[in-house]
């Protein structure tokens, strides 16, 4: 298997075209093709600079004749939830009718894209970046081609890695903003550079109420680690 990460242009693109007109960035986080009609399914976090730059970006997407179905999931200031359902791009084709296949989670910003694309062998990855090459611009940002083993070890570890993932979303805002802050003072440091004090001056509440929310913090997250360390064991 060889995988490619890929910093593309693509034209025809709706999110490209948002982000090459207003200061807004896409991070895909599910994506769904439909073989039949030829169309991708999404689920993106939007980014902006500010909440008007978000509704000028959205308003491109929406309207963009690539666009076949949006909705707004939720909103925050400038951070938006969408679901779309977009046709297939012209690099999105060449990359199907080659048999190679998304490996992971794209992000779209400043008009280009990055994709992590994958194909089974040297020759189908030779095929695909000279078909694209013809209409497209690009840059192969990296490239990995593990062996076996390697592949094998990500795999079984995949279980792992999630366990430590999902213990990060356990975290409300303030048990990860005071684990933050804590780490970047230097309270877990001997000797520390900042103590109970100073972080409950940070947050504005008492001592007791931050060394409730440091300890509630640590033991998610050292309940996950465990978790974690017994699936690589097992």
């Amino acid at each position: 298997m060889i995988d490619l990460t890929v910093d593309v242009e693509q034209y025809d693109c709706p999110f490209v075209a948002a982000t090459d007109d207003h200061p807004v960035a896409f991070s895909a986080v599910h994506w769904e093709y439909d073989t039949a009609a030829d169309r991708t399914e999404t689920r993106m976090v939007v980014e902006a600079a500010d909440r008007e730059s978000l509704d000028a970006g959205l308003s491109v997407l929406r309207g963009h004749e690539g666009t076949a179905d949006y909705q707004l999931l939720s909103r925050q200031n400038d951070v938006a939830h969408i679901r779309t359902v977009i046709g297939q791009t012209d690099a999105m084709r060449i990359i199907r009718e080659e048999d190679g296949f998304i490996t992971g989670p794209s992000f779209i910003e400043d008009g280009s894209e990055l994709w992590r694309i994958g194909f089974d062998d040297r020759e189908t990855e030779e095929e695909v970046l000279s078909r694209l090459d013809r209409n497209h611009e690009f840059d192969v940002v990296k490239r990995n081609a593990p062996d076996l083993p390697e592949l094998t070890d990500f795999v079984q570890n995949v279980g792992a890695a999630m366990t430590l993932i999902e213990g990060c979303r356990d975290l409300s805002d303030v048990e990860r903003k005071t684990l933050e802050s804590a780490i970047d003072g230097g309270y877990f440091q001997s000797p520390r550079s900042a103590t109970l004090g100073s972080l409950a001056d940070e947050f504005d509440v008492s001592k007791p109420a931050v060394s409730k929310n440091l300890r509630r913090g640590q033991r998610k997250m050292i309940e996950r680690v465990v978790n974690a360390l017994d699936e690589l064991e097992g």
